[in-house]
């Protein structure tokens, strides 16, 4: 499930505000309610461990982790149904002085389905399932291949996930006896054949149709994973989203980490090139059809407000309090929001020219 720009930035504005809260003990009271979940058995399971947390020696955490349930359970108590996308609610107390009660509850209903079931009583809020949300949802297709082996893997955000290897039946160098040294070439030329055939049969099924698939980077020792792609085996659909290919020490797991660790700069200059074709957008429509564009915070926020704004572009350097009123309007009428860093020449002439812009639905009179 994609996350919008403005539901990302309101979660990252929620963890920002909770993460900094420690308890003294372990006494901070984190619990994920799933989507589809009976909220009452939550409840009945938080009252037992009340139960349970008379029985914690020290007076003062003892109080606490009871007091922070407490709170919990009645904030709990306001929801006549579990959230669609389900709950993640943080309870405890902040009090900055030992001794003093502070106890605050907090709740969010997260942009994305939760499937975990938690609860946890420790010195400080689990956030990680929330965090993971926020990451970057784009996805690379990784391949490393030469005449004897492949391996095909995904790369979400930091994580390689591998989804499949083979290997092929290409014979070594060394003939068997009585065999005529061109129809041994010939031969292994055919299994190699057969064996980047294979390789494309597999890149075709992991990698065409994905929708969220940015790019495939290809990587391998020597001159095969060029061979690979000159065959011609690979369906032209897949060919296309071929990024870069890179010249690799290793095969398999290792060669995976070591096409990642040198896809580094394709992989910002990807972004880097989202950003500037997004903007070449922008400026291009500005010099086409001025009338179809806006900028500068009081313009751009009137028709936003208007519902005529189909990409609303945001500098990073806007403050948090004025993206976060730029995407709450956006949300409410569908907008996509792209936040702009100063990196680019176009980035940096959107900084100069009121750090808003908009391409709108239709033209407008001016």
């Amino acid at each position: 499930m994609e996350i919008a720009a403005a539901q990302v930035y309101k979660l990252k504005k929620f963890i920002k505000e909770i993460e900094s809260y420690r308890g003294r003990h372990t006494e901070m009271v984190t619990v994920y309610v799933p989507a589809g979940y009976d909220m009452v058995k939550i409840i009945n399971h938080l009252s037992q461990e009340q139960g349970t947390a008379s029985n914690i020696k020290s007076t003062s955490t003892k109080k606490n982790v009871i007091d922070a349930l407490e709170k919990m359970i009645q904030h709990l108590r306001i929801y006549s149904r579990t959230p669609e996308h389900g709950l993640a609610a943080f309870s405890g107390n902040v009090a900055e002085r030992e001794g003093q009660s502070d106890v605050r509850v907090w709740s969010l209903e997260p942009p994305i389905p939760l499937r975990i079931r938690l609860y946890r009583c420790d010195k400080e809020f689990l956030l990680e399932p929330l965090r993971d949300m926020c990451e970057e949802r784009n996805i690379y297709g990784l391949v490393v291949v030469d005449r004897r082996d492949a391996i095909i893997a995904f790369l979400k955000g930091k994580t390689i996930i591998p989804m499949l290897k083979t290997h092929s039946e290409v014979p070594g160098k060394t003939r068997a006896g009585g065999q005529s040294a061109h129809r041994f070439e010939k031969n292994r030329a055919l299994a190699a054949k057969a064996h980047f055939k294979k390789v494309a049969d597999y890149m075709k099924e992991q990698f065409l149709g994905n929708k969220d698939l940015k790019g495939i980077i290809v990587g391998g020792p020597g001159p095969s994973k060029h061979d690979f792609i000159a065959q011609g085996q690979i369906t032209e659909d897949v060919k296309k989203k071929i990024i870069a290919v890179k010249d690799l020490s290793y095969t398999e797991e290792f060669g995976l980490q070591e096409l990642v660790d040198k896809s580094q700069d394709v992989l910002a200059n990807e972004d880097i090139a989202a950003e500037k074709e997004i903007m070449s957008k922008f400026f291009q429509t500005l010099a086409t059809k001025p009338n179809k564009t806006s900028y500068g915070k009081d313009e751009v926020k009137k028709n936003l407000e208007m519902g005529l704004v189909e990409t609303l572009l945001l500098s990073e350097v806007l403050d948090e309090k004025e993206i976060e009123e730029f995407e709450e309007i956006a949300q409410k009428f569908s907008t996509e929001v792209r936040m702009i860093s100063t990196e680019t020449r176009e980035g940096a002439q959107l900084k100069d020219i009121g750090k808003v812009a908009a391409i709108l639905r239709y033209e407008i009179q001016s």
